[in-house]
């Protein structure tokens, strides 16, 4: 049986680093971290986990076939405060849609359009 201990990584591929930088860097407020490839990309560090973004020639396409973002394929955030998040998030001019479920989450999208969770967890857990 395979058993992995811990998350690493998730790949996003994006059609524009100078916009998609923009958001990470300067919405999200996300700490780059050297890369050791020459191809087109940028990574981000985030506690123990990082985000690689990968440049690609058509990114991600999400489904048309539902309104509620967190049923597509996303990278789920924890943040400390939902309601400063929002209106940062709307501030930049950045979609925002809150969890249909009524938790506290809320969804965006990066300038590609890969879906964003951003939600807050009171009691955070022990990996």
């Amino acid at each position: 049986m395979i058993s992995p201990h811990a998350p690493l990584h998730v790949a996003l591929n994006v059609s524009d680093l100078a916009q998609a930088e923009a958001f990470y860097s300067g919405v999200l407020g996300l700490q780059t971290v050297e890369r050791p490839f020459s191809f087109p990309g940028q990574w981000y560090q985030v506690g123990a986990f990082q985000i690689h973004l990968i440049m690609a020639d058509k990114p991600y396409q999400r489904p048309q076939d539902t309104e509620k973002w967190g049923r597509h394929a996303h990278l789920a955030l924890a943040v400390r405060d939902l309601e400063a998040t929002a209106a940062a998030l709307e501030q930049a001019g950045c979609p925002v849609q809150r969890s249909a479920s009524g938790r506290a989450a809320l969804f965006t999208q990066d300038p590609d359009g890969n879906v964003i969770e951003l939600t807050c967890i009171v009691d955070e857990p022990e990996y």
